[in-house]
């Protein structure tokens, strides 16, 4: 599954994408590693796609609430 990933460059975020049919949230951070969180509904996405503080925003309502594949 191929996601198309926008920039962030905020908050340790390199880039993130959401594939709205699939709920899947595809993450790349700073450090390169790629992850995907699934069951992500689609407002937490939108919320976190425009967050002025992306970083704060994934560790608050993303990191540890949905399950996470490591992708690259």
């Amino acid at each position: 599954m191929a996601i198309e990933r926008k920039p962030i460059r905020r908050g340790g975020i390199r880039t993130a994408g959401y594939d709205r049919s699939a709920r899947v949230l595809e993450i790349e951070f700073d450090n390169g590693n790629v992850t995907q969180y699934s069951g992500v509904g689609e407002e937490i996405a939108r919320r976190f796609l425009a967050s002025s503080s992306p970083g704060s925003y994934f560790k608050d309502n993303i990191d540890e609430e949905f399950s996470a594949r490591r992708v690259k």
